[in-house]
């Protein structure tokens, strides 16, 4: 164990937990003395414990939008029994730098917003257009403030755990040897974001026409959709949803030949395993949260009516989506 730690206060969408990598590796790289400890929402505990620059992962217990200041109070107090060194704020409200503020860690890093100056060591102020991309933002954290980020940015990854791999395939019943295509069809943020059901059953009709497996991942939430998708395409589909952790999906999608995801969590797994992607995009933009990889492919019909950044779609026909046909990415 190095000598120091510091705490890293983490983002709560998975999409964005996988963005923080490159600044994990920046911080492990910039000061290797120190051991890096997550704090972060149960939910996207499964994509840090596929990174190997985190050494410790905590549990963020408080929801969206609750203050709980006497709780807060007692786990930075609980934490200021560990000596960090320093912590890094990714996200950018006042709640999330009560914790190190009452940890009393000597160096508190992060963005200006919400008036929480006072709380941190280090304020600094986003310029957006020196870094347009949020996995540009979270690296720039680990430098200081006048470095210019490397170019061009390593690209965010995970690395799969091979035994609970195995483990994975053998009680799920899973063969890997037919040429894999994962579906991802959710979208955490809401309906607008989400390729209709019978697109992506039109995908993998295509890929067990030519002799390989569909495997869906996703959530309990996305099973319905997941069994949608099943229903119009009869084969070797196994619905997944709510079957896997989320470390088990990543593993699992390691061993994808293929993957088609909204623009979703998964979408940014996907990338940060280096699968060959098929990434859509609707309702929201690929200029911001790009898949970031060499592999990835963007699809958008770039309507004018999109971006929205809506959960649901505003005049009520999400045709961004819905018109984005597959025909279009079995071109590509």
């Amino acid at each position: 164990m190095p000598p120091h730690q510091a705490l890293i206060v983490g983002p709560a969408w998975v999409g964005d937990a996988v963005l923080a990598q490159p600044l994990l590796a920046a911080l492990q790289h910039n000061h290797p003395d120190e051991a890096l400890h997550v704090l972060a929402p149960h939910w996207v505990h499964g994509v840090l414990a596929r990174m190997p620059q985190v050494t410790q992962i905590l549990t963020n217990p408080f929801a969206h939008g609750q203050l709980a200041l006497g709780r807060r109070r007692a786990l930075g107090r609980q934490l200021a029994q560990v000596g960090y060194t320093r912590a890094v704020l990714l996200p950018n409200s006042f709640k999330s730098a009560l914790v190190p503020w009452f940890a009393n860690i000597p160096i508190r890093t992060g963005y200006v917003g919400e008036m929480r100056s006072l709380l941190l060591t280090e304020a600094r102020v986003l310029d957006k257009t020196v870094h347009p991309l949020m996995v540009e933002r979270f690296a720039a954290l680990a430098y200081p403030a006048t470095t210019p980020l490397p170019k061009p940015l390593p690209q965010p990854r995970l690395v799969p755990n091979l035994v609970e791999q195995a483990h994975s395939l053998q009680r799920l019943e899973l063969d890997p040897k037919p040429p894999i295509l994962v579906l991802c069809p959710g979208a955490e943020y809401g309906p607008a974001k989400q390729w209709p059901a019978r697109h992506f059953a039109a995908l993998a009709r295509h890929w067990v026409a030519l002799g390989g497996q569909v495997w869906i991942l996703g959530s309990a939430k996305d099973h319905s959709i997941g069994e949608s998708i099943r229903a119009l395409a009869p084969g070797p589909i196994r619905n997944l949803c709510g079957t896997t952790r989320l470390s088990e999906a990543v593993d699992l999608m390691a061993l994808a030949h293929q993957v088609v995801s909204n623009d979703s969590g998964l979408m940014h797994v996907a990338a940060a395993l280096d699968r060959p992607l098929k990434a859509l995009f609707g309702s929201s933009s690929a200029r911001f949260t790009p898949p970031l990889s060499d592999q990835a492919q963007v699809f958008s019909l770039d309507l004018p009516c999109s971006p929205c950044f809506q959960r649901t779609c505003p005049l009520g026909h999400t045709n961004c989506l819905e018109k984005l046909l597959p025909e279009r990415l079995l071109a590509d």
